[in-house]
């Protein structure tokens, strides 16, 4: 049981770090724009591209990444249930597998209508991929645990 609820709470603060990193989107965009030199060459334009985006755009419209933010953390709260009784609450886990797989069809279809390039989609696909693994481990432990083992 110790080693599920360490897991669970190693998954969701994973989740709210990556969620709360789009709070500041323009200095990050910006602290990549300065140092765009030190990454290879094909994402330098996509980097200058960001830069010269944010730059236009109006911090109302940024209020979308504050609601992104916001999200993973509100997310990470459905953690909470399967962290006080994991075989009751698996189905959590099971949900947030799924939610992992409905990140390809989100990258490779949005992805192209928004103009994000190949490479920051194979990104956003790896968390998908790295959380299903992550979330398959847990619940394998939930499983054991269940079954007594």
């Amino acid at each position: 049981m110790k080693t599920i609820r360490i897991h669970l709470i190693g998954f969701a603060s994973i989740l709210i770090l990556s969620g709360v990193t789009a709070f500041p989107v323009k200095t990050e965009i910006n602290f990549l724009f300065e140092n765009r030199n030190a990454f290879p060459e094909f994402m330098i334009h996509w980097i200058e591209k960001l830069n010269t985006i944010i730059l236009q755009t109006p911090d109302i419209m940024l209020y979308g990444t504050d609601w992104l933010a916001f999200a993973h953390i509100i997310i990470a709260l459905f953690f909470i249930p399967v962290y006080i009784n994991p075989v009751k609450y698996k189905i959590n886990i099971q949900v947030a597998m799924s939610a992992c797989l409905l990140v390809f069809p989100l990258a490779f279809i949005c992805g192209p209508i928004r103009g994000i390039p190949f490479f920051h989609k194979l990104i956003d696909c790896s968390f998908g991929i790295l959380g299903i693994i992550y979330l398959y481990f847990i619940l394998n432990k939930i499983k054991k645990h269940e079954a007594g083992l």
